[in-house]
């Protein structure tokens, strides 16, 4: 089966891994430790699209990086959210948050224009999500 990612997320993320058929992508914003994972399905619009066995996966996924996230960036707020207003292919964000943040107590959507990650700073988010997800039963 193939899959085909919507231009947009390929635009303003970066692909880490791939937990069986979740993508898990760095979002390009500087401004805030935010993941966004994929599932790999076509024609998957909405959660209730998915199978109950791909939700429980997605979910397990989410919690366990949230935890994560929220650790390691000493985060005041995990923000989980599926939009899908402009990208209508699901996937799901999850932003670590902070009281002062840029967009701070408000949704960081729709907040300015995002500020792209520096090289060095996006190949070690990356690094560091790849490490959470090789050492840490994640599913």
């Amino acid at each position: 089966m193939s899959f085909t990612l919507d231009q947009r997320l390929a635009d303003s993320s970066h692909l880490v891994a791939c937990v069986g058929d979740i993508q898990v992508r760095l979002a390009d914003d500087s401004r805030y430790p935010w993941l966004i994972l994929v599932p790999e399905q076509d024609e998957v619009v909405e959660l209730h699209d998915l199978t109950n066995d791909q939700r429980n996966r997605l979910f397990t996924l989410a919690s366990r990086l949230g935890n994560w996230m929220k650790t390691t960036f000493a985060a005041d707020k995990i923000n989980v959210a599926s939009l899908g207003n402009l990208v209508p292919q699901f996937h799901l964000h999850i932003v670590a948050r902070r009281d002062g943040d840029a967009a701070w107590p408000g949704p960081i959507w729709g907040h300015a224009n995002p500020t792209p990650r520096a090289d060095a700073d996006r190949q070690e988010m990356m690094a560091a999500v790849a490490r959470c997800l090789e050492t840490d039963e994640i599913l």
